[in-house]
């Protein structure tokens, strides 16, 4: 292959029960080679075998998780002497505790690295190990508010139309009080705005009814943020592109994610889709908890 046809290799890993079993079912369905369960050092060899394949085979994913074992450490330095001559990028799947111990608990199935212990001592033992691959992840995804039809959709919304545009981005709103986005690439602060809550005819409203977004618009200093944060955002997304970093999260919060960051994220998003490459999404994640 010439290096405009480089193969494509998804190395799908992260946290056991985090969903990367509904992750590789949705990429069978998108048409990629899907291989699970596959020892790092087994990496190359598929690699060699895909570009063997040439047209036939040209994206293909790996589920690779610490079901290897003690081969799993040396991930990280195989995925880096891959991307000399192959286009890797590495999903990693999260989700809190809570969220996990739940997961197995329905399923009735001990965690991997539990052993004699509990389920939360596996799942920490299992995150101290994962801690470099996580940070060093293209693509990150908190499935804990997910279920298996929505982690497909956003599977299918992520590399579907990867040819489409040069980077996704989706601008998500969202509460402090329920704690930062696990997935978010960059956080906005809104909370330096009057918040619409202590007026009490916009109080029952959120950020996506107009009177709200224009009170929120209007407040000083609203837009001056905006346009020097979409002017900070430019050249970060543009590295981000030239990095063939598929995805993008841009979360901006406010106390309870009802007003100011709806608001704000919706305005946001809406200057960012003015940027040529840009396919860009809104998410209000806390919208209708309170």
């Amino acid at each position: 292959m010439t290096d405009g046809e480089r193969q494509e290799m998804l190395i799908v890993t992260g946290m056991s029960g985090a969903g990367r079993s509904t992750v590789a079912d949705a990429l069978e369905d998108l048409g990629w080679y899907v291989v699970d369960n596959l020892p790092p050092q087994m990496l190359r060899p598929l690699v060699d075998l895909a570009e063997r394949a040439g047209t036939s085979l040209p994206r293909i994913a790996a589920v690779v998780d610490i079901r290897g074992g003690g081969f799993f450490s040396e991930l990280r330095d195989i995925v880096h002497a891959l991307r000399s001559h192959t286009n890797v990028r590495v999903m990693f799947l999260d989700a809190n505790d809570a969220v996990l111990v739940r997961r197995f608990e329905s399923v009735r199935r001990p965690h991997p690295l539990q052993g004699d212990g509990t389920l939360l001592d596996g799942i920490t033992a299992e995150r101290a190990r994962l801690a470099e691959v996580r940070e060093s992840s293209d693509i990150l995804v908190d499935t804990s508010e997910l279920n298996i039809h929505q982690l497909a959709n956003l599977v299918t919304d992520t590399f579907a139309e990867a040819g489409r545009a040069g980077l996704r981005v989706t601008v998500q709103s969202f509460g402090f009080k329920y704690g930062l986005p696990a997935d978010a690439d960059l956080v906005a602060d809104a909370r330096f705005l009057p918040n619409p809550f202590w007026d009490e005819r916009l109080r029952h409203l959120t950020g996506e009814d107009g009177a709200v977004s224009d009170y929120v618009l209007e407040q000083d200093g609203a837009r001056e943020f905006l346009d020097s944060y979409v002017a900070a955002l430019e050249p970060v997304l543009a590295g981000y592109q030239r990095e063939n970093k598929p995805h993008a999260t841009i979360a901006i919060g406010c106390t309870g994610g009802k007003h100011r960051s709806v608001a704000m994220a919706r305005e946001l998003a809406a200057r960012l889709r003015a940027i040529p490459g840009l396919a860009v999404s809104v998410k209000h994640r806390d919208l209708g908890r309170e």
